[in-house]
């Protein structure tokens, strides 16, 4: 939860939040609206908001930190895809498959209507699944009946297009991609060979 949301919970103003913590008001009021990232802040400026609020400190930065990278990551999904290869390659296909599926992830995303990462979330953990001879999660069966609306190329295979005009690039790039991308009109052809 952000600051925002556990003031709005406790009835709190930012101004009471200042009083409470004795930190600055125009401080608590940067932090609130985003100008000041409270992951910048000082331990100790964390740690008395996180009192003042009745939360932990992990807790209080959890929050700031999911709405960061959920910000960051529904600005560009060619960048998404991008940071999703790469922490499969990080942390290895089960790890992944199992934070993934813990965290949820993939309903919080479809909840939000945020279909193309929920869907490529998926697709990876059903991808990775059947690499390592996994069951497929069950949980998300209503989600795996869904796809989108138009198929979404990778920014590659859209530049070849645009210079080449030649509807085959796109054509052929659907027909080689990951099965498990391509039943929800997603075309990718690679997610191990990330730099």
């Amino acid at each position: 939860m952000t600051i925002e949301q556990l003031l709005a919970e406790k009835g709190m103003t930012k101004y009471r939040l200042s009083k409470d913590t004795g930190i600055p008001y125009m401080t608590v009021n940067d932090i609130c609206n985003g100008k000041t990232e409270l992951l910048n802040c000082t331990a100790a400026t964390v740690r008395r908001l996180s009192k003042a609020l009745d939360v932990t400190m992990e807790v209080l930065l959890e929050g700031e930190s999911e709405e960061a990278a959920e910000m960051e990551s529904r600005n560009d999904f060619e960048l998404f895809k991008s940071n999703v290869c790469h922490r499969v390659k990080a942390a290895g296909d089960m790890v992944f498959i199992v934070e993934t599926l813990q965290s949820d992830t993939i309903r919080r995303y479809y909840e939000k209507k945020w279909y193309p990462e929920a869907l490529y979330l998926l697709a990876m953990v059903d991808y990775l699944s059947r690499e390592n001879h996994l069951p497929i999660c069950i949980n998300y069966n209503d989600i795996r009946a869904r796809k989108l609306s138009n198929i979404v190329y990778p920014s590659g295979v859209l530049a070849m297009y645009a210079v080449s005009k030649d509807e085959r690039v796109k054509t052929e790039s659907y027909r080689k991609a990951i099965p498990e991308f391509r039943r929800f009109n997603i075309v990718e052809n690679e997610v191990r060979n990330v730099i």
